[in-house]
């Protein structure tokens, strides 16, 4: 039964390779020759490796810079408020002031009309957020490589 159909399909397949040989040689060397082209443009980019940093002391939060500082943040709802108490209050005892939106619309108007301190937060979910910043805020250079 099963032994002798397999055999058959076995014979039958072997009789099929020989008989195509440009098919079957290009069966393997095809893969070989992708695999060849991955390593090559692999070594042509390698990878860059970054040596250990030690841990130092960064020294004190300059709090001067934080002074009238405002958050505002959106939707306003339970988990949002008390990630924004825990930062207004456990980290920062004074100088930022918390501002909760209804919406990313209101978030946006009351940018316009706030000082450059200004700062917006948008939560997406309980563990995702975007934020946002005036447009007098100057982009770091270093960063501009992976845009």
């Amino acid at each position: 039964g099963v032994w002798r159909q397999t055999r058959a399909l076995l014979f039958k397949n072997c009789l099929i390779k020989c008989r195509t040989k440009k098919s079957s040689v290009q069966e393997i060397l095809f893969p070989l020759f992708f695999l060849f082209w991955l390593i090559l443009m692999s070594m042509m980019h390698p990878h860059r490796k970054y040596d250990e940093v030690d841990n130092t002391n960064l020294g004190s939060l300059d709090t001067t810079m934080l002074m009238n500082f405002i958050v505002g943040y959106t939707p306003p709802t339970r988990a949002a408020r008390e990630i924004m108490k825990k930062v207004a209050f456990d980290h920062f005892e004074d100088g930022i002031i918390t501002e909760e939106y209804l919406s990313e619309e209101e978030l946006q108007e009351a940018s316009a009309f706030k000082p450059s301190t200004f700062v917006g937060v948008v939560f997406k979910d309980d563990m995702s957020y975007q934020l946002r910043f005036p447009d007098s805020v100057a982009m770091s250079s270093i960063y501009m490589e992976s845009r």
